[in-house]
């Protein structure tokens, strides 16, 4: 169990062993949400930010009909230099 103290700001000192797990590093920000037993659970606001983006994008590919991670790339290519990017 880790405790924080409470400044008179409102502001707290994430532990270490909170930061590490999180991976939460200067400059990050911390999203803060409630569970379904009421509980205050913290998080790392960019990590979830990406697995919310995959969770909405996934199976997206397969509906386009897209059969590869190398056809993806090959456009992203194409929009990037103009042309099919050569070995």
């Amino acid at each position: 169990m880790n405790l924080a103290k409470v400044s008179a700001n409102g502001q707290i000192t994430v532990p270490v062993e909170i930061r590490r797990f999180l991976q939460i590093r200067e400059g990050d920000k911390v999203l803060f949400t409630y569970n379904a037993n009421g509980e205050v659970v913290i998080g790392n606001a960019s990590k979830t930010a990406l697995l919310n983006a995959q969770k909405a994008f996934s199976g997206i590919a397969e509906a386009l009909g897209t059969p590869s991670e190398e056809e993806i790339q090959s456009w992203v290519d194409e929009e990037r230099y103009g042309k099919e990017k050569r070995a």
